[in-house]
């Protein structure tokens, strides 16, 4: 595995986490799970925050893998 397709791996995997943490915030929100995210010390505001810590880790590693694989094809051809 090279490192882009390490890259996109990586995007992609804490792309969907960030999704399930922004449902889970949701849930916390409507007050549907309120007491299983409370019992965890876990509020609105810090899965907020993780959601949108793993979209940027997303974002970066997303750019930093096309911008790996658009220096790579220059170097080949």
């Amino acid at each position: 595995m090279d490192s882009v397709s390490r890259l996109q791996l990586v995007a992609r995997i804490t792309y969907y986490a960030g999704w399930i943490v922004l449902v889970c915030g949701g849930l916390v929100h409507f007050s549907v799970a309120k007491g299983m995210f409370l019992a965890m010390n876990l509020t609105k505001r810090n899965l907020f925050e993780v959601a949108v810590a793993l979209f940027l880790i997303s974002i970066a590693s997303a750019a930093r893998a096309i911008a790996s694989g658009s220096s790579g094809l220059t170097a080949k051809g």
